[in-house]
Order: structure tokens, then sequence, then C-alpha cells
């Protein structure tokens, strides 16, 4: 039995405007009706397979048991992992967490943000690692490459391979052009695509050979998690002390018993828009529209439109990305793809909301999007799931008021519980101590009026939440 152990705490600013810190590119349906963190998953599903345990921080925990329960799949452990650590501490932490259980467990390690169609070619590969894993072997996934792409990491292989898995010669960092067509002339190296099969024992010696220093901080985080709502919260003092590494410097680099197995099936990591438009349907002059959009005499472009009320039209356009969101929009040479990053960086210096916060913010009840933002006012849609319900909670500097637009609103406010059907409103005094839930069995829908000199999202005091998540802006 194969344990999948699915990384998903990334923020893909390449992929900005849509992918952004509060709501990343693996939570996005880029590529198909799924999300590329359901697809991850639904690929490592079969009776070969166990639950995956899934590592990612506090604010994703909701999303990923919804998103997960969407395509039918029941989680094993998901670890929250209290701040960003790189893959090696993540890596390990999921391998002390299962070695409670089996020392002798496989692990198939795999990154939440890549394509993969062939599903059954994927499984195959798998399956031709095990043999390697029998014997001790760490063993990485290299993609036979299709071009000289200069933004992969190589693997440089000691042998031809039919297929199994052969010993990697060495690590290639991102080569430049001149030699990234040298390698792919050369034919014996693959793309690193950041997956990994091997025993828990087996990676942990290696952790404990290469990297003992990550050894103690992380197994007292492992020993010191507390669960919470079924999760698992990994301690935060010793997890700070972790270094920020990758498993790839930590220990595959430097490791002597590591195995590569080629895949020679469509892959992609979908590291900038450019290979989104690879990976999507283009018409016959190579234009991908998605959304609103329209081509007139476009020619190897993307043109993509995420809002209803937003239509998006290029004329004459080649070689060219357009993105437009409620919020933002990006126009960019397609061939500069790679530095969409910089926009990113950019507008966090100027201190601009649209770098970092998706528009519609994700909550474990539903979500919830700001229409209009004036001087003292906001204007938001609240989208609340059945059964879900908000904090019971006040607020120091904002007034509400409330218009249900579809199903049926509980609303309590101090003392009085009501019930606020479709057209009806009810005002939330400042200060006063409230709460929302859906009582129904259909999503509920309101818009939210609210006044007040702050409306920032941490003005929020909570008194009671069925999701545990203490205070804050998101707890």
């Amino acid at each position: 039995m194969i344990t999948p152990v699915i990384l998903c705490g990334g923020s893909g600013t390449r992929l900005w405007p849509l992918s952004r810190k509060s709501y990343p590119k693996q939570f996005v349906p880029l590529v198909g009706e799924n999300t590329l963190f359901q697809g991850s998953a639904l690929r490592m599903q079969g009776a070969d397979f166990a639950a995956p345990v899934v590592i990612t921080n506090s604010d994703f925990r909701f999303i990923v048991v919804e998103q997960l329960q969407e395509v039918g799949i029941d989680p094993g452990a998901i670890l929250i992992e209290p701040e960003g650590r790189n893959t090696a501490p993540a890596v390990l932490s999921a391998a002390l967490h299962l070695q409670k259980e089996d020392p002798e467990a496989i692990m198939l390690v795999a990154p939440s943000d890549h394509v993969v169609p062939d599903v059954a070619a994927f499984q195959a590969a798998v399956e031709r690692g095990l043999e390697a894993v029998e014997q001790g072997q760490l063993v990485t996934f290299g993609i036979a490459p299709t071009r000289p792409e200069t933004g992969y990491g190589y693997l440089e292989l000691s042998e031809a391979s039919d297929g199994g898995p052969v010993a990697l010669r060495r690590f290639v960092e991102k080569p430049d052009a001149v030699r990234a067509e040298e390698m792919l002339a050369a034919g014996d190296f693959l793309w690193n695509a950041g997956i990994f099969l091997f025993k828990v024992k087996d990676i942990v010696a290696a952790f404990e050979a290469y990297a003992a220093e990550l050894m103690a901080p992380v197994a007292a985080a492992v020993d010191g998690a507390e669960s919470d709502l079924g999760f698992c919260r990994l301690a935060p003092e010793p997890w700070a002390k972790a270094d920020d590494i990758s498993i790839d410097y930590a220990v595959m680099e430097r490791a002597s018993n590591l195995s590569v197995v080629p895949f020679t099936g469509a892959w992609s990591d979908l590291g900038g828009w450019d290979a989104v438009w690879r990976e999507g349907e283009r018409d016959a002059r190579g234009v991908m529209t998605s959304g609103d959009a329209t081509s007139i005499d476009c020619s190897n472009s993307m043109l993509r439109s995420e809002n209803d009320a937003v239509e998006v039209v290029g004329i004459g356009l080649d070689n060219v990305i357009t993105v437009a969101m409620n919020d933002a929009v990006l126009v960019a040479s397609m061939d500069r793809a790679q530095d969409v990053k910089k926009a990113v960086d950019a507008l966090k210096a100027n201190k601009a909301a649209q770098a970092t916060t998706f528009p519609k913010d994700h909550r474990p009840w539903g979500w919830f999007e700001s229409l209009v933002i004036g001087d003292r006012f906001q204007v938001k849609r609240i989208h609340v799931h059945p059964g879900a319900s908000l904090s019971l909670q006040s607020h120091h500097h904002r007034a509400e008021h409330w218009i249900v637009v579809s199903g049926t609103a509980e609303v309590t406010i101090d003392e009085k519980v009501q019930l606020v059907s479709e057209n009806q409103s009810v005002f939330i005094p400042l200060g006063a101590v409230h709460r929302m839930r859906n009582p129904g069995k259909v999503p509920m829908v309101l818009i939210e009026v609210q006044t007040g000199a702050y409306l920032g999202e941490d003005d929020i005091i909570r008194y009671e939440d069925v999701y545990a998540r203490g205070q804050g802006a998101k707890g």
C-alpha cells in the first residue's frame, strides 16, 4: 500500500493575478474542471493507494477538506505547518508521522499543483519504481523533456533506461538557453519533477545521515502536535527552529542510494501562463480563450476573463497573455511569462492589496467578496454553505446591514434569534453580538453593507466558533 503525501502550501506568484498568497494556483481549475490539487489527489487513488496525507498551512486547511470531499476523497492526516519552511521539513514531518504507525510504509510525495493528464501512465511509472524502493532506494521521477526549458532543474542519468529505475549521476540547476539545448540533444537528461517514492525508514535514515540538524526540531514539532477539529497542528516553537531548505538540497543531492524513473507522458508544473497556454485548448491560430473573451485576428495568445462582468477583447495580438479579474488585469508578452513574479514584487513594494489578497475570500463556512469599497462603507456578497455557521462575533468599528437574496438566514443579534428570508433584511448595530447561520439545504446568499470608521477584517471579536479559529481575521 502506498501513502500519497501531497505538499500543498505554495503561493504560485507566476500565475498572478489568478494565483495569490491568499488563494494559490493549486486550488484553482486552471486546466479542466477540477482544481490542480484535486487532480493531484485523484491521480493517486486506487486499490494500491491509502488515504492521502496532506501538508498545508492553517489558512488552507478547510479548503483542502472541502475540495477533497467535492471529488469523493476521504483524507487521511492533514498536517498543519505553523509557517512555511520549504519541502525538506514538510516531507520529514510526514515521514515521522507515518513512522509511528509503520516504518515500512511507502510514501509517494508529490506537489499539489502539477498537471499529468494520463493517470494510468503515471501510476505505471510509480509501479516501476517499487522494485527499487524495496531495495532501499530513494526514487525520484524525471520527465522526458520536450523542449529546451530553462525554468526547470534537470536530472542526469548514469545510463540509458528502458523505463525502469536507473542510478542518478547528478542534479543540474536551471540552465541557460544554450545549455538547455545541449542537454535536450544529449538525450540523457530529464526534467526534475520533484516527485519522490521511498519507504519511511529509508527517508528518515537519509535525513539522519545528510540533514541531521533537521531531525530534532521536526521530531519535536511532530511529537508536540495537537489535534484541532481533526487536523494535526505541528508544534510551532520547535518548527520555527527547522532550516528553510528544499529536500533536494537537504538530502537528495547528497544521497548515494538515489534512483530515477523516467516518465514519458505529458506533464507540466504550470509554472507560468505560457505553460497554461501550452496545456489548454487552442484554436487553429494558437489562441486560447477562457470565460468572456473574444479574439479578433489574434495568434499564439491567451485571453482569459475571470469575471462575468468583464469582457476581454483582443485585436491583432500575437504572443500576448491577457488575464482579467475584477480587481487586476495582467497584459504581458508570452516570452516574459516567468517575469510575472516581478509584478507581484512591485505591487508588494507599493503595498497594493492585489499582490497577495484574492478578491474572493474563502472561509470554512463559504466565501465572501467585496463588491464596492468607499469612504466609511463596503458592500460584500456572502455565500454560506448549507448547514454552515459564521462565528458568534462583534465589531468595535462597524455596523452591518444584511439583505438575503437567496435562501434563508438564521440571524442572532444579542439575545434575539430570527429567520430572515429572501428579500428580507436585518440591521446589526455597532457592538452587537451577532451570528449568521444557514439552516437550509441549499446555499444562502446575502448582500452585506458595512458602515463605520474602520472596515478591516481584523475587527472581529469571536465568542463562539464551530471551526475553532480563535481571534484575528481568519483565526
